[in-house]
């Protein structure tokens, strides 16, 4: 299997048609992890043992009681609240950090059934523009390890354009999704504000963050924005509240 020429939507119809197992599809991009982010660097957590015991789950369900995205891998910016998942921002400040509770967005995607491959790199508190701002390590540029990959969300941008995952969030404040798209040649887009729930989401500006996602494809970026859109299950405040 071509996992380089894979959307999530391509996924979704090999799960469906029993073409691959959640399993087998997950171990494909875990594998490709382990071969390729040594040097390129867009994870800083891989959730293998998670990832694989999800696939599992999917597997025993009977078809007819599958959702639609139950067992389609994705990545997350690990800027993300993800319960019981360490979450740092790719601050040392951060480290050992464990949330209780899942960013809504998140939460959209677990209740889907996605699978999450683990937390990719970023520009420490997603304060940069190449993701060499990191506190742990530095993300390449896929087509060329001698550049960057833009930033702060270049490991969502680097692991896409790699397949390391079929597709991933992001976040955007002032070009955040955009710019490490365009960089890596992958689909990037920043929703209208307020589109996706901010609630969950570690806060840069709060009246101007917001999540999105980077995909192979425009129709895959359709889709994973259709699964996170949505207010949050609280009214926030109009202005300046943090992790609204």
């Amino acid at each position: 299997m071509d996992v380089f020429s894979l959307t999530a939507l391509r996924c979704r119809e090999l799960l469906e048609s029993r073409e691959l197992s959640a399993t087998e599809l997950v171990r494909l991009y875990l594998d490709r992890i382990e071969v390729l982010d040594e040097r390129l660097g867009a994870y800083l957590l891989v959730a293998r043992e998670d990832a694989l015991r999800q696939a599992a789950a999917v597997d025993a369900k009977p078809a007819g009681e599958r959702g639609s995205w139950e067992g389609v891998p994705i990545a997350l910016k690990d800027v993300l609240c993800t319960k019981g998942v360490e979450t740092t921002c790719a601050s040392k400040i951060l480290k050992g950090y464990i949330p209780p509770y899942d960013a809504t967005a998140v939460a959209k995607l677990r209740e889907a059934g996605l699978i999450f491959l683990g937390k990719l790199n970023m520009d420490e508190f997603a304060m940069g523009s190449s993701t060499e701002n990191s506190g742990y390590r530095l993300t390449r540029n896929p087509w060329d390890l001698d550049r960057v990959p833009g930033g702060s969300s270049g490991g969502s941008a680097a692991s896409v354009a790699a397949a390391e995952a079929p597709w991933a969030l992001g976040t955007d404040t002032g070009g955040s999704i955009r710019q490490p798209a365009s960089l890596c040649g992958v689909v990037g887009l920043k929703p209208t504000y307020g589109a996706v729930s901010r609630y969950g989401l570690v806060a840069f500006a709060s009246s101007l963050d917001q999540v999105g996602p980077l995909t192979r494809d425009v129709k895959d970026a359709a889709a994973l924005l259709d699964l996170v859109a949505g207010e949050t299950p609280w009214t926030p405040p109009a202005w300046g509240c943090p992790g609204a």
